[in-house]
């Protein structure tokens, strides 16, 4: 339990370490991967593995911590044929999540925001534009910025080098063209890239 403290708001660490406990999780915590925060599997052995990002912000973590273990009690309480983001995962990921939509856990201005965010939650945080910035504050700082805080027609470098140019906005996604081949590709708004001059 004295290890979440370093990763979880310190009035969170006591409910999560029943949660894991309670359900009998294996907690690794990982070096962070670019497509996602966390995830869920069950071992052949039957063990319930979750993988978490370290993250220095404790909000994303324990958003993210409880994201997976309601992976993990959706999938127990309904069945393997569920959908992983379906109606069965939400109402499981709510019902977890309300004990911790708190003043003794989250800062009272994330408070509305995530309390907003549970009433129908996304497969990641990262698409709820609002709850990714109000979250962001949280994060060490960084020279990054979200594709949809840059100007159409900048160009910015993603993750494994690749150079885009912002070009218009789709629907919920913003085009961007690839400069080495000249490809369309469409990105979250919230995909975080370094801003070239």
């Amino acid at each position: 339990m004295d290890v979440l403290y370093k990763y979880i708001p310190e009035n969170s660490v006591p409910m999560c370490f029943e949660l894991i406990k309670a359900n009998h999780v294996h907690l690794k915590i990982v070096n962070e991967r670019i497509t996602r925060h966390g995830d869920y599997r069950r071992d052949t052995d039957g063990s319930h593995v979750i993988t978490v990002n370290f993250s220095q912000n404790k909000y994303r973590f324990l958003i993210t911590l409880i994201h997976e273990i309601a992976h993990l009690v959706a999938f127990e309480k309904y069945g393997r044929q569920i959908k992983p983001h379906g109606d069965e995962w939400k109402m499981t990921f709510q019902r977890l999540m309300v004990p911790f939509i708190r003043p003794e856990i989250f800062p009272n201005n994330l408070l509305p925001l995530i309390a907003r965010h549970f009433r129908n939650p996304k497969a990641s945080s990262d698409t709820d534009t609002t709850l990714a910035l109000a979250l962001k504050q949280f994060d060490p700082i960084n020279d990054k910025n979200y594709v949809f805080e840059i100007p159409y027609g900048s160009t910015f470098r993603i993750h494994n080098g690749k150079i885009f140019k912002k070009v218009a906005l789709r629907t919920k996604r913003i085009e961007c063209l690839e400069i080495a081949t000249g490809k369309v590709y469409l990105f979250n708004p919230n995909a975080e890239v370094e801003l070239l001059s």
